[in-house]
Protein backbone atom coordinates (compact mmCIF):
# COMPACT_ATOMS: atom_id res chain seq x y z
CA UNK A 1 0.00 0.00 0.00
CA UNK A 2 2.61 2.38 0.50
CA UNK A 3 4.50 1.60 -2.58
CA UNK A 4 1.75 2.07 -4.46
CA UNK A 5 0.48 5.57 -2.24
CA UNK A 6 4.59 6.54 -2.88
CA UNK A 7 4.03 6.08 -7.27
CA UNK A 8 1.83 7.61 -6.88
CA UNK A 9 3.14 11.00 -5.61
CA UNK A 10 6.13 10.37 -7.74
CA UNK A 11 3.37 10.68 -10.81
CA UNK A 12 1.79 13.54 -9.34
CA UNK A 13 5.32 15.58 -8.95
CA UNK A 14 5.86 14.63 -12.64
CA UNK A 15 2.67 15.30 -14.02
CA UNK A 16 2.65 19.13 -12.46
CA UNK A 17 6.20 19.74 -13.46
CA UNK A 18 8.15 19.12 -10.59
CA UNK A 19 11.46 17.52 -11.16
CA UNK A 20 11.46 13.30 -10.07
CA UNK A 21 14.73 12.03 -8.96
CA UNK A 22 15.39 8.63 -9.15
CA UNK A 23 16.13 7.61 -5.93
CA UNK A 24 14.04 5.70 -3.93
CA UNK A 25 10.68 6.97 -2.87
CA UNK A 26 11.49 5.84 0.87
CA UNK A 27 14.35 8.30 0.86
CA UNK A 28 12.27 11.32 -0.37
CA UNK A 29 10.12 12.85 2.32
CA UNK A 30 7.86 15.70 1.61
CA UNK A 31 8.87 19.16 3.63
CA UNK A 32 6.18 20.17 6.24
CA UNK A 33 6.23 23.81 5.20
CA UNK A 34 6.77 23.91 1.51
CA UNK A 35 4.84 20.66 0.61
CA UNK A 36 7.74 20.18 -1.70
CA UNK A 37 10.88 17.14 -1.71
CA UNK A 38 12.85 17.07 1.09
CA UNK A 39 15.85 16.28 0.16
CA UNK A 40 16.06 18.34 -3.59
CA UNK A 41 18.53 20.71 -5.14
CA UNK A 42 18.31 24.55 -5.25
CA UNK A 43 20.64 27.37 -5.49
CA UNK A 44 21.24 30.20 -3.38
CA UNK A 45 19.59 33.29 -4.61
CA UNK A 46 21.78 36.54 -3.77
CA UNK A 47 25.44 36.65 -3.82
CA UNK A 48 25.95 36.96 -0.13
CA UNK A 49 24.20 34.27 2.19
CA UNK A 50 24.66 33.85 6.05
CA UNK A 51 24.14 30.24 7.17
CA UNK A 52 23.24 29.57 10.82
CA UNK A 53 23.79 26.94 13.06
CA UNK A 54 20.24 26.42 13.51
CA UNK A 55 16.68 28.19 12.40
CA UNK A 56 16.45 31.34 13.76
CA UNK A 57 18.33 34.53 13.39
CA UNK A 58 19.10 34.03 17.26
CA UNK A 59 21.57 31.58 16.02
CA UNK A 60 25.27 32.43 15.41
CA UNK A 61 26.61 32.74 11.44
CA UNK A 62 29.14 30.04 11.25
CA UNK A 63 29.97 31.21 7.83
CA UNK A 64 28.83 33.32 4.24
CA UNK A 65 28.64 31.94 1.25
CA UNK A 66 29.57 35.21 -1.21
CA UNK A 67 28.75 33.64 -4.89
CA UNK A 68 25.09 33.56 -6.28
CA UNK A 69 23.69 30.75 -8.15
CA UNK A 70 25.78 27.98 -6.30
CA UNK A 71 23.83 24.92 -5.85
CA UNK A 72 22.63 23.59 -2.72
CA UNK A 73 20.39 20.42 -1.07
CA UNK A 74 17.95 20.84 1.07
CA UNK A 75 17.94 18.26 4.27
CA UNK A 76 15.36 19.31 6.16
CA UNK A 77 12.76 22.69 6.68
CA UNK A 78 11.74 24.49 9.77
CA UNK A 79 9.25 27.19 9.45
CA UNK A 80 10.78 29.55 7.10
CA UNK A 81 14.32 28.22 7.54
CA UNK A 82 15.95 25.83 5.66
CA UNK A 83 18.67 23.26 6.61
CA UNK A 84 21.38 22.87 3.31
CA UNK A 85 24.27 21.06 2.49
CA UNK A 86 27.13 22.36 -0.32
CA UNK A 87 29.18 20.84 -2.67
CA UNK A 88 32.20 20.32 -0.35
CA UNK A 89 29.26 18.98 2.95
CA UNK A 90 29.47 22.13 4.62
CA UNK A 91 26.04 22.25 6.45
CA UNK A 92 23.82 24.81 8.27
CA UNK A 93 20.63 26.80 8.15
CA UNK A 94 19.57 29.86 5.65
CA UNK A 95 16.36 31.72 5.97
CA UNK A 96 13.83 30.07 2.92
CA UNK A 97 13.80 33.39 0.44
CA UNK A 98 17.37 33.93 0.02
CA UNK A 99 16.84 30.67 -1.97
CA UNK A 100 16.04 30.13 -5.64
CA UNK A 101 14.54 27.30 -7.62
CA UNK A 102 17.02 27.66 -10.53
CA UNK A 103 18.83 24.14 -11.28
CA UNK A 104 22.55 24.93 -11.39
CA UNK A 105 25.57 22.11 -10.96
CA UNK A 106 28.99 22.28 -9.69
CA UNK A 107 31.15 19.62 -11.92
CA UNK A 108 32.94 17.52 -9.81
CA UNK A 109 35.05 15.32 -11.54
CA UNK A 110 36.24 11.76 -10.07
CA UNK A 111 39.79 13.60 -9.73
CA UNK A 112 39.68 16.87 -8.76
CA UNK A 113 42.63 17.18 -11.01
CA UNK A 114 41.08 15.76 -13.70
CA UNK A 115 38.97 17.47 -16.83
CA UNK A 116 35.45 16.81 -17.46
CA UNK A 117 35.00 17.18 -21.48
CA UNK A 118 32.19 19.04 -22.73
CA UNK A 119 30.01 17.44 -25.39
CA UNK A 120 28.25 19.10 -28.25
CA UNK A 121 25.14 16.52 -27.54
CA UNK A 122 24.07 14.05 -25.27
CA UNK A 123 26.02 10.79 -26.23
CA UNK A 124 29.34 9.57 -26.00
CA UNK A 125 29.81 9.68 -30.09
CA UNK A 126 29.14 13.51 -29.54
CA UNK A 127 32.34 15.90 -30.32
CA UNK A 128 34.08 17.31 -27.27
CA UNK A 129 33.59 21.34 -27.25
CA UNK A 130 34.83 22.13 -24.20
CA UNK A 131 37.19 20.42 -20.87
CA UNK A 132 35.73 22.09 -17.60
CA UNK A 133 37.86 22.19 -14.52
CA UNK A 134 36.74 20.99 -11.24
CA UNK A 135 34.33 23.91 -9.36
CA UNK A 136 33.16 25.02 -12.36
CA UNK A 137 29.23 26.64 -11.66
CA UNK A 138 27.16 25.70 -14.63
CA UNK A 139 23.06 26.38 -15.27
CA UNK A 140 21.27 23.26 -15.96
CA UNK A 141 18.95 23.11 -18.64
CA UNK A 142 17.94 19.63 -18.99
CA UNK A 143 19.19 16.87 -17.97
CA UNK A 144 18.55 13.01 -19.39
CA UNK A 145 19.35 10.63 -16.20
CA UNK A 146 22.89 10.01 -18.04
CA UNK A 147 23.65 13.12 -19.54
CA UNK A 148 23.13 17.06 -18.57
CA UNK A 149 23.28 20.13 -20.69
CA UNK A 150 24.79 22.56 -18.98
CA UNK A 151 25.67 26.40 -19.73
CA UNK A 152 28.06 28.86 -18.49
CA UNK A 153 30.06 32.36 -19.54
CA UNK A 154 31.73 30.79 -22.68
CA UNK A 155 30.22 27.24 -23.03
CA UNK A 156 26.70 25.77 -23.48
CA UNK A 157 27.03 21.76 -24.22
CA UNK A 158 26.21 18.33 -22.50
CA UNK A 159 28.31 16.23 -19.84
CA UNK A 160 27.78 13.30 -18.06
CA UNK A 161 24.95 13.78 -15.11
CA UNK A 162 27.27 11.80 -12.54
CA UNK A 163 30.56 14.50 -12.76
CA UNK A 164 28.18 17.00 -11.60
CA UNK A 165 26.81 18.15 -8.03
CA UNK A 166 23.48 19.73 -8.04
CA UNK A 167 21.61 17.11 -9.53
CA UNK A 168 20.99 13.58 -8.44
CA UNK A 169 22.18 10.04 -9.98
CA UNK A 170 19.56 9.30 -13.19
CA UNK A 171 17.30 12.45 -12.41
CA UNK A 172 15.82 13.96 -15.08
CA UNK A 173 15.41 17.57 -15.36
CA UNK A 174 12.80 19.24 -17.63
Amino acid sequence: MAGRFAASLLAAWAATGFVVAAHAASDMGIGPKSGLPVPRFVSLKPDRVNVRGGPTRDHEVTFVYTRAGLPVEITAESDNWRRIRDWEGSEGWVYHSLLSGRRTAVVTPKDKKELVPLYDRGESEGTVIAQLQAGVLASVKRCSGIWCRISGPGFDGWAVQEQLWGVYPNEKVE
